[in-house]
């Protein structure tokens, strides 16, 4: 007997301790998952005017050439990563529709795309103490003044490489390896447990 294949996300045994703390904080502090999200790593010239003409019409939006900041459209984003790269994002399911939509942009340019949908993981900290979390964990500025909605950043969280996307005013995505997923969770949870976070 073969035994049937289960897909299962890295934080899954982690959800009832998000949900406690989220009771615990009073909702000042919410974590959760969202796993499976579909990522490719694209890289191409952002010099090339009918480059970027191409992909904005393919992709549905065009792609962000400001530092440290994203772009979207409906259901699709895209984070800056440097100044040839970077990650675009969409729904569990939708890695190929996404490398398709970036192969059409490319129309036979020289550029790079690799499904990396299962590198990653998705967590996402939100909550009115959410900043105040990540900032006793990441060494960047996450003020609103400065990281406000639609940044992101390459940076350390703790000792693990993270990418972190500012989503509206209190919430942040945090995008760690699918192999440190489990050190990003407990760092977090460790943090929030040790950190006054109510009045």
């Amino acid at each position: 007997m073969i035994a049937e294949a289960v897909r299962r996300s890295p934080l899954s045994d982690y959800r009832d301790r998000f949900v406690a703390l989220s009771s615990a904080t009073r909702g000042d502090i919410a974590l959760r998952e969202i796993p499976y999200v579909a990522q490719v790593n694209f890289r191409a010239d952002p010099n090339s005017a009918d480059l970027v003409q191409r992909l904005a019409s393919t992709l549905g939006f065009a792609l962000p050439v400001m530092p440290n900041t994203t772009s979207s459209q409906n259901d699709r984003r895209a984070l800056w990563l440097a100044p040839n790269e970077w990650l675009v994002v969409g729904p569990d399911g939708q890695q190929e529709a996404l490398e398709q939509a970036l192969s059409d942009g490319l129309n036979g340019v020289f550029g790079s795309i690799v499904d990396v949908s299962a590198n990653r993981t998705v967590l996402e900290v939100g909550g009115p103490k959410a900043r105040e979390l990540l900032a006793h964990s990441v060494p960047i500025d996450l003020d609103a003044r400065s990281f406000g909605p639609d940044r992101c950043a390459q940076t350390l969280l703790a000792k693990a490489q993270v990418i972190i996307e500012r989503r509206g005013e209190s919430a942040f995505y945090v995008y760690p390896r699918s192999s440190f997923a489990c050190y990003v969770a407990d760092w977090l949870l460790n943090a929030a447990t040790a950190t006054p976070t109510t009045s």
